[in-house]
């Protein structure tokens, strides 16, 4: 009976005030999804650097006369660059390129283009030292030590194009939290409206109820299923709003992106990672604005 008559109790208020019901789902529920994208952008950002952390290397290009004259790099500086390369303790390996298989790799990569084969020769490009770290992001160190040395043409490397990347997904990411936040704001306080209208049109019966002596709590508890409900039901909006963006829009508009390994997948472990998160974010929020409301606005 008990719970029979919290059920009824809940159901009333829903019939009640029905659109301000839906119109705090909607809000919740896309408050939510836009907090769910920018986790799932989050997560991206952190599988992309695991997947290009591997593949970054800083390359040391020796100076024409080096890389002409030291083909094998036995000598000095070209030498002195590789023992200092290897004695550093941020270099996890150390590969030489000599003119003639940098020339070679030339060829192999613009085999299609004649007329970029027809340009090119041996001399036109440098002897080089590919180095992988042991930390990407720690490039810079590799660059200050042995820019301008003797010998030493320039020094290049991929994490800049990365950084720069990476910069676009955080602004990204933290754009749509930002914008999640203020609707979880909004959603709050039509969670708190809710209550509080709630409350005062049923007023007469729940100071009966407290006449004839039920607790506050008791009292109190359709209310807060009442948030809960539409906070789950927001919650689940919005998970099944990113399931429908992944396989209407990911899938369609950027498919080729990451068939290709440039972009990592957003797969079936993202969103059973992500739903959870949303469900209780949904739940909790709405839980705690009532509870507070309660407490603070409405005397029951």
């Amino acid at each position: 009976m008990r719970a029979g008559f919290v059920v009824s109790e809940v159901l009333t208020g829903f019939r009640r005030n029905i659109t301000m019901t839906i119109a705090m789902i909607l809000t919740t529920a896309i408050s939510l999804g836009l907090l769910g994208g920018g986790l799932i952008i989050a997560r991206m950002t952190d599988q992309m650097r695991d997947i290009y952390g591997d593949k970054v290397e800083v390359t040391i290009y020796l100076s024409p006369d080096v890389s002409a004259q030291d083909p094998d790099c036995r000598q000095s500086p070209c030498q002195d660059i590789s023992q200092a390369l290897q004695a550093n303790g941020d270099v996890e390996t150390v590969d030489f390129e000599s003119q003639a298989a940098a020339y070679e790799r030339y060829k192999q990569q613009f085999a299609g283009q004649p007329e970029l084969l027809e340009i090119g020769s041996p001399e036109a490009l440098s002897a080089s030292f590919h180095v992988k770290l042991y930390d990407p992001q720690r490039y810079r160190v590799i660059s200050e030590q042995f820019s301008g040395k003797p010998g030493v043409q320039s020094v290049a490397d991929q994490s800049a194009f990365l950084d720069r990347l990476f910069s676009l997904l955080n602004g990204i990411r933290n754009a749509t939290i930002i914008v999640a936040l203020i609707q979880a704001l909004a959603a709050l306080l039509l969670i708190s409206n809710m209550v509080q209208v709630a409350a005062y049109t049923r007023r007469a019966e729940t100071s009966i109820m407290r006449l004839v002596g039920a607790s506050r709590w008791r009292t109190q508890l359709p209310f807060m299923l009442e948030a809960v409900i539409a906070g789950l039901v927001g919650a689940a909006l919005a998970i099944g709003g990113l399931v429908a963006a992944k396989f209407l829009f990911v899938d369609q508009a950027l498919g080729p992106v990451i068939r290709s390994g440039i972009l990592p997948e957003i797969d079936a472990a993202t969103l059973v990672w992500v739903s959870p998160i949303l469900l209780a974010a949904g739940g909790g929020l709405a839980a705690i604005s009532a509870y507070v409301t309660l407490r603070l606005y409405v005397r029951l």
